[in-house]
C-alpha cells in the first residue's frame, strides 16, 4: 500500500509487524552529479570540508588533486571524463586563501567565492545528527529574489547542493536544512537538523562564509555577468593592515625622537632669581658700642651648684640612716 511518494506499507504475516519501506518504484530522472575535489595547497580544515560536503552529498563524485600549473578550463575535461554536470572546485593560494568555484558544466554560468570562517563537523561539535545521504531541504533567504545575480546564484545552489529523487545512493528521508542567508553582503551557510517532535532545528556542521567576487557566462571563464564591487582581495587587506601597523610604529618612533630632543636640550641657567629678595626684609640698624671690659660672671650658675651639693648630702644621709 502506497501512504506517500516515496514510502511503502508492508505487513510481515509471521510477526505480524507494520514495516515502512521506502518505495523504490520511482525512477530516478535528475542525473545531477556533482564533482567536488580541488587544486594542490589546501591546508587540514580545507580537506575535512570537502570531506563533510561529500559525505552530506550522497550525489557528489571525488578526484584527485588538480595540479596548479594546470589552467581551470582543464576542470571541465575533468567533469567530462567523470561524467558530471556540475562542480565544487576548492582553489588554495599562498596557503592561506581558499577560493570556491561552482559551476554548472560544460556551458555555464560560475561563480567565484572567497570562502572564510570555516568550520568543519570534526571541529564544531555539535548536537545535531542527521542520517547520511537524507535529502536535505533549502532554505533561502528572501534576498535571493530580490535581485538578478542572487536569483542566479539560488537556481546554481539549488541544482548543485539538491540532492536528486530516488538517487540510488540516497535516502527518501528529510531531516535536515541547509540554509543560505545573506548578511553583511555575504553568503553564510548553515546545516541544521530538523527535530520531529517540536519542528525546531539543531545546527549539524559544516559552516562557512562565502564572498562573492564574479559570476561568468561561461565554466571556468567567459564573460563577466556580475563583479562585486564591495569585494575586497585578502592581499588588500593584509596590505591595509601592514600599513596601519607601520603607521603606529611610525607614530611611536616620533614620540620617542620628540622626547630625546628634549631631553638633549641646553637648559638656561639663571645666575639671579629674580624672588629671591621678594621676602627680604631690611633689619633695625643697632647703635655700634665697643666693649673694652669682660662681662661678670652671673650668680644663679652658682646657686645651682650648692643646691645640687646640698642634695646630695640630704640623700647620703638618709642612706646612712642619719637622718
Amino acid at each position: 500500500v502506497t501512504i506517500a511518494n516515496d514510502l511503502l506499507l508492508f505487513f510481515d504475516q509471521e510477526n505480524v509487524s507494520l514495516l515502512v519501506l521506502p518505495d523504490l518504484s520511482g525512477k530516478w530522472k535528475n542525473k545531477e552529479r556533482v564533482l567536488v575535489f580541488s587544486s594542490r595547497g589546501i591546508n587540514f580544515r580545507t580537506r575535512h570540508l570537502m570531506q563533510d560536503l561529500k559525505t552530506m552529498m550522497p550525489h557528489s563524485k571525488a578526484d584527485t588533486k588538480m595540479d596548479r600549473k594546470d589552467k581551470l578550463f582543464v576542470v571541465n575535461e575533468v567533469c567530462e571524463i567523470k561524467n558530471c554536470n556540475k562542480c565544487i572546485f576548492f582553489e588554495a593560494k599562498k596557503n592561506m586563501d581558499l577560493y570556491m568555484w561552482v559551476s554548472n558544466v560544460p556551458h555555464g554560468p560560475s561563480a567565484k567565492f572567497l570562502v572564510q570562517n570555516v568550520h568543519t563537523l570534526a571541529e564544531l561539535k555539535m548536537t545535531g545528527n542527521c542520517l547520511k545521504g537524507s535529502r536535505p531541504l533549502l532554505s533561502f533567504d528572501p534576498k535571493f529574489d530580490k535581485e538578478p545575480h542572487y536569483a542566479l546564484l539560488k537556481e546554481l545552489f539549488t541544482q548543485t547542493f539538491s540532492t536528486p529523487q530516488y538517487h540510488p545512493k540516497s535516502q527518501p528521508f528529510v531531516d535536515h536544512v541547509l540554509t543560505f542567508t545573506i548578511a553583511d553582503k555575504r553568503i553564510w551557510f548553515r546545516n541544521y537538523q530538523i527535530i520531529e517532535e517540536d519542528a525546531s532545528l539543531v545546527e549539524i556542521g559544516p559552516r562557512f562564509v562565502l564572498n562573492l567576487i564574479k559570476i561568468f557566462q561561461g565554466s571556468f571563464g567567459g564573460p563577466t555577468l556580475y563583479e562585486n564591487p564591495h569585494f575586497q582581495s585578502p592581499n588588500m587587506c593584509r596590505r591595509l593592515m601592514r600599513m596601519e601597523k607601520a603607521a603606529r610604529q611610525k607614530e611611536r618612533q616620533m614620540v620617542k625622537e620628540i622626547r630625546l630632543e628634549k631631553r638633549k636640550e641646553v637648559k638656561e641657567v639663571l645666575t639671579e632669581d629674580v624672588t629671591d629678595d621678594v621676602f627680604v626684609t631690611p633689619a633695625e640698624e643697632k647703635p655700634k658700642e665697643v666693649e673694652h671690659e669682660a662681662p661678670r660672671p652671673s650668680k644663679s650658675k652658682k646657686k645651682k651648684k650648692l643646691k645640687l651639693t646640698e642634695l646630695k648630702k640630704r640623700t647620703l644621709l638618709k642612706r646612712k640612716g642619719l637622718r
